[in-house]
Formats: structure tokens, C-alpha cells, sequence
């Protein structure tokens, strides 16, 4: 369920601004070393459209505000903060809600002023932000490590096995959000004439 447009009837006011938006990865990695795949998050179900408007603080390391309708109430905007990675297609829309500028807005929010964004995206501004999160290569996560390796990727498909700092690490799992090392080797199969008839 991706949101691909604004329909005529949700823009009979015009344009408010640009925003960067992104759709929640169907595939989202948690628990320990980010081996436990789920769909979507614990407050956006896959595919759900968030509204990033730019940064004002550092909510931490690849971490982002953003405004979206939660998996328990579709009808309402809530604003939380959401893993980068976690995200998919970025890209930039027109906003054209009042309702919509209000969560962007946050605390901010001016009620004499209700249809201005407060800290507003520039069309290219965001354009290139969102280039240059959907053209970076496949990420590299490590067990134990909540965040993709900051300086390495991996091609597609990913090798069985890979050297870092002079450990082997093996593929644990390989999907939309890229490739999963573990430091354990995979269970050996054993070959067809090892079985008992």
C-alpha cells in the first residue's frame, strides 16, 4: 500500500510547501545484531507514507522525525521518530493539508498562520536529500551492531562470506533493507547419502 499522489480532492486549497517523504521498508530489522526481520515498524505498518520535514535537532545517530498515520489510528497524523533504515523511496510531494502543516509544524506551529509551514523544505533541497538516500549501495550490518557499517556496502547479491578487520563473517540474511553478517558459520547441510533410509 503505497502512497503514490495526492488525489484531486485532497488539493482544493492549493500548495502549502515541499516536503521530503518515504514509505516504510516492508522489511524492518530488529532485536539482538538486527537478525529478526518484521513488516514494517511498531507504530507504521509496511508501506505507510511519512512526511520528513527538515531536521531542527539530532534525534541520534541515523534517526529521523517524521509525521505519518500510526498502525492503531489511520485517521490521525502522529509524529515520532523513525530509524533511516527503516525507510524506502524517497522522494518529494506537495503538501496540502492543514492538518498535514500542523504536525509538520510540531510545537512550532503557528495558530494565527495555519496553512505555513514553519521550517519548510525547498523543492530542490529535498530532491537532492532524497537522491541521495534512494542511490546508496546495499548496506552492510554486522551482529551486534544496530546500524549498517558506516564504510562499507555490499554488491547484489552479497558474498556467502566476507573479511572485516581480519574476522570472517557469514551471510545471516539477505532482503530489502541489505545484507545481515553474523559471526557464527552456518549449519552444515548434510549431503543426501549421510541420511538414514
Amino acid at each position: 500500500m503505497t502512497d503514490t499522489g495526492p488525489v484531486e480532492e485532497e488539493v482544493p486549497d492549493g500548495l502549502l510547501g515541499w516536503c521530503l517523504v518515504a514509505n516504510v521498508a516492508r522489511e524492518t530489522a530488529h532485536g539482538e545484531g538486527g537478525l529478526e526481520i518484521q513488516h514494517g515498524t511498531k507504530h507504521f505498518r509496511a508501506g505507510t507514507l511519512l512526511w520528513l520535514p527538515p531536521v531542527r535537532w539530532d534525534p541520534g545517530h541515523w534517526r529521523w522525525p517524521a509525521v505519518g498515520r500510526h498502525r492503531g489510528n489511520g485517521r490521525r497524523y502522529v509524529h515520532m521518530v523513525v530509524r533511516a533504515h527503516d525507510l524506502e523511496n524517497f522522494r518529494v510531494k506537495g503538501v496540502y493539508s492543514e492538518a498535514l502543516v500542523r504536525s509538520l509544524n510540531g510545537y512550532i506551529h503557528d495558530p494565527a498562520a495555519p496553512r505555513t509551514l514553519q521550517n519548510p523544505w525547498t523543492r530542490e533541497r529535498a530532491q537532492s536529500w532524497a537522491d541521495g538516500w534512494n542511490h546508496h549501495r546495499e548496506p552492510l550490518f554486522i551482529e551486534g551492531h544496530p546500524y549498517a557499517h558506516p564504510r562499507m556496502s555490499v554488491p547484489n547479491p552479497p558474498p556467502a562470506e566476507i573479511q572485516i578487520d581480519g574476522e570472517t563473517l557469514h551471510l545471516a540474511h539477505y532482503g530489502t533493507r541489505g545484507a545481515r553478517y553474523s559471526r557464527m558459520s552456518p549449519p552444515a547441510e548434510r549431503a543426501p547419502e549421510d541420511r538414514l533410509p
